[in-house]
């Protein structure tokens, strides 16, 4: 049997296997991983567990004791990884028909790009199930949630009162994470890194990012989105979002929406004895999902 990693091009090991790497259509550029931060795993699931760390510090009055304080665990997220698989068959009789290098090309094509959609598919997921109930996260609430616990009562990602994009919506959003807190409720810097969108969005996202004045208004103001530097990563256009109307800020908190990759794709070929058909198949294994819902703040729209 001849195997092929993504990393690898032994063109020798089966006739027409360079076609895994062709195409027929232009593909979008990879998304999830302008998204997700990616790690390497070698274990069947992978967990991820916060810490509360420490609260303000109280008063040491004049020659008492030191007061100690101690973390404790805050919650537990866990990634399961899993397989994802497709093939297809060359028969017996279109390889004696010499039409194996067309087939085999077509259908190496379409198995490539299959693998690729996929793995789109799945990572988008996160973000078009962000406010869906039963994907949760390891605090027990969904990426977007008004309701994320902690010793300082709730707290949340997402607007207060859902809406739309607008720059009115943006601004108001970049707010609330500046004034985000840990879960000890102490305040602390994180920044949005970039603004990540449905095709329906681009444009406007856009205009209100680069624009030199203010969007939509006859005033003479200056665009402080852009002034001042915000969202370095720009905008992110993702195909495979499902919501039109829903946007999301990332922010440059390391632990927040992860990819983890077990197995990276592969590609398989042999002969089938009983049948005389070739036989190729391609295989996958990984996982998406955050956690820290810090890492990422959003609107599902109006």
């Amino acid at each position: 049997m001849a195997v092929i990693t993504t990393g690898a091009h032994p063109k020798a090991l089966w006739p027409g296997v360079h076609a895994f790497f062709g195409r027929t259509y232009n593909k979008h550029p990879l998304v999830c991983t302008q998204l997700f931060g990616v790690k390497s795993s070698k274990k069947a699931y992978e967990e991820d567990v916060r810490v509360t760390g420490f609260g303000m510090a109280p008063v040491k009055s004049e020659g008492s004791s030191v007061s100690y304080q101690a973390e404790s665990q805050a919650d537990t997220t866990r990634y399961t990884h899993v397989t994802y698989a497709s093939g297809y068959i060359v028969t017996e009789e279109e390889i004696d028909d010499s039409l194996y290098d067309v087939v085999s090309k077509r259908r190496s094509e379409s198995l490539a790009f299959s693998m690729r959609t996929t793995k789109e598919v799945v990572a988008a997921n996160v973000f078009n199930r962000a406010e869906t109930a039963g994907f949760t996260g390891g605090d027990g609430q969904t990426l977007l949630s008004v309701s994320h616990p902690s010793t300082a009562g709730s707290q949340s990602n997402r607007l207060a009162t859902a809406a739309d994009f607008s720059e009115a919506a943006l601004e108001d959003l970049l707010i609330q994470i500046k004034n985000a807190e840990n879960y000890m409720g102490l305040p602390i810097a994180i920044r949005a890194e970039k603004l990540a969108v449905p095709p329906a969005l681009e444009f406007e996202a856009h205009r209100v990012l680069n624009s030199t004045l203010r969007v939509d208004t006859a005033n003479n103001d200056i665009n402080a989105v852009k002034s001042m530097g915000m969202l370095p990563g720009g905008v992110i256009c993702n195909p495979y979002f499902t919501d039109e109307d829903a946007w999301f800020l990332l922010t440059d908190v390391p632990a927040g929406l992860t990819c983890f990759m077990r197995k990276e794709r592969r590609f398989e070929m042999d002969n089938d004895f009983d049948t005389s058909n070739a036989k190729a198949k391609a295989s996958e294994r990984y996982s998406f999902g955050w956690s820290d819902w810090l890492g990422c703040f959003g609107s599902m729209g109006a």
